[in-house]
């Protein structure tokens, strides 16, 4: 072989040239094809990768939807209409990706269960944990950008309330207003601005994406049980079992998108945005899209705006300290019951949250979003450190292998899957 060439182990002569000197094949083969993980995934595990196909669907559809569309105030409304009217399968362009924000919401807020859920945040993955808060912070900036291009009346409003949250923080929160609106109104260099940045903030997830990857791929994935692989004997090569694994959720999930896309594509939009943008009527009841509802609840649950909007950052920026605010070492919530009844309960009041923040501003919404707000950073703040000092967590497995197997595990039969190179396991 000559000098500087990477030594491939690629078969086929033309794979195996352009591996030689741009080894992506053997990178591949190693991250994605024999790459241990543990053998006891369930299928919360597959939202991971629906994340990552979602995200391409959006930057494909939006691609398309730009070259399209005009962004100014007297043209966009319009130029979304000509989409659903006269280009070509634009309405379906459309409704993908209309649609597709929610459903990458519905994937990453489930993904973000499961991280709660089974302690993916612990140590050592306290910085994959921070990442992917990061790529949610990402998600919905460009999520409310994007709600914007249409111009329709909530779409104007929904920008005008939002943007004007700015206004409260002391002494630079106007001027940071008026940054972002490009003047002394929602107008059209808001709009030029809204669409320029909703266009380039889904590359920089792919970057950040690509990040959360690598801080995956060193630290390794966690897992049902929460504790460590012991030995080759708990893990399987990421191909070909996740990949059909994977393969099967993705063919579900797709099977759900297109019922959504061809059945009920309005259904998680709201009318007003079908009226073209009026800065003279205001709507009767402003509210957010569905993903932005708790956070909107929890806005809305103080009366002052100041502290309202603390409240509603601090319900994000709690997420980035919770490795170290749960004090347990325990990290699946299988092994701590009295912290997964109060973590139930916590996923209860965050739908209740979603509830509330759909209503009108006014008694009892009031008052159970206060109450809702109150358990959502008591759990944070108050159960989690205490709970790691004082719950007496059940007994964990001494590896996954003898948690998924039992007795049998490395005993007779046969390897096991992945593990060829593993030292039989004593008999339980």
């Amino acid at each position: 072989m000559a000098s500087g060439l990477h030594d491939s182990q690629v078969t086929n002569p033309v794979l195996r040239w352009i591996d030689q000197r741009l080894p992506v094949v053997t990178m591949i083969q190693k991250e994605y094809g024999v790459f241990p993980t543990p053998r006891n995934f369930n299928y919360f595990w597959n939202f991971g990768a629906l994340a990552m196909i979602n995200l391409m669907i959006m930057i494909a559809t939006g691609i398309f939807l730009a070259m399209n569309y005009t962004p100014h105030t007297a043209y966009a409304f319009d130029s979304v209409e000509r989409i659903m009217r006269d280009v070509n399968f634009g309405w379906l362009i459309r409704y993908v990706h209309m649609n597709g924000a929610s459903m990458f919401f519905i994937v990453v807020y489930i993904h973000i269960w499961r991280g709660l859920y089974y302690g993916s945040y612990k140590a050592p993955r306290e910085l994959l944990w921070m990442l992917g808060v990061v790529i949610f912070l990402l998600m919905m900036a460009t999520a409310f950008m994007g709600y914007v291009l249409p111009w329709g009346q909530m779409s104007f409003w929904g920008a005008t309330v939002i943007t004007n949250l700015f206004s409260a923080i002391p002494v630079v929160g106007p001027t940071i207003v008026t940054y972002l609106w490009g003047g002394f109104s929602v107008d059209n260099p808001t709009l030029n601005r809204f669409f320029s940045l909703h266009y380039l903030l889904p590359f920089v997830i792919v970057g950040v994406v690509f990040l959360h990857v690598a801080a995956l791929h060193i630290t390794g994935s966690n897992n049902p049980l929460g504790i460590e692989p012991k030995g080759p004997q708990d893990t399987l090569p990421f191909h070909p079992y996740y990949t059909i694994k994977d393969s099967v959720g993705i063919v579900v999930y797709l099977a759900v998108f297109a019922a959504l896309v061809f059945f009920a594509p309005n259904y998680l939009g709201h009318p007003d945005n079908y009226i073209p943008a009026n800065p003279l009527v205001t709507p009767a009841h402003i509210v957010p899209e569905w993903y932005f509802l708790p956070f909107y609840a929890i806005l809305r649950a103080v009366p002052d705006k100041l502290g309202g909007v603390l409240l509603m950052g601090g319900a994000i920026v709690v997420l980035f300290f919770l490795p170290w605010l749960d004090t347990s070492k325990v990290r699946s919530l299988r092994f701590r019951p009295i912290t997964r009844i109060i973590f139930l309960l916590w996923t209860v009041n965050f739908f209740v949250l979603t509830w509330v923040g759909a209503k009108p501003a006014e008694q009892p919404y009031v008052l159970i979003s206060q109450i809702c707000t109150m358990f959502y950073f008591a759990y944070f703040l108050v159960v989690l450190p205490a709970m790691g000092r004082f719950e007496v967590a059940m007994k964990l497995p001494e590896s996954i292998s003898r948690a998924v197997l039992g007795a049998k595990a490395g005993l007779g039969g046969g390897p096991i899957p992945g593990a060829a190179a593993a030292k039989p396991m004593e008999k339980a």
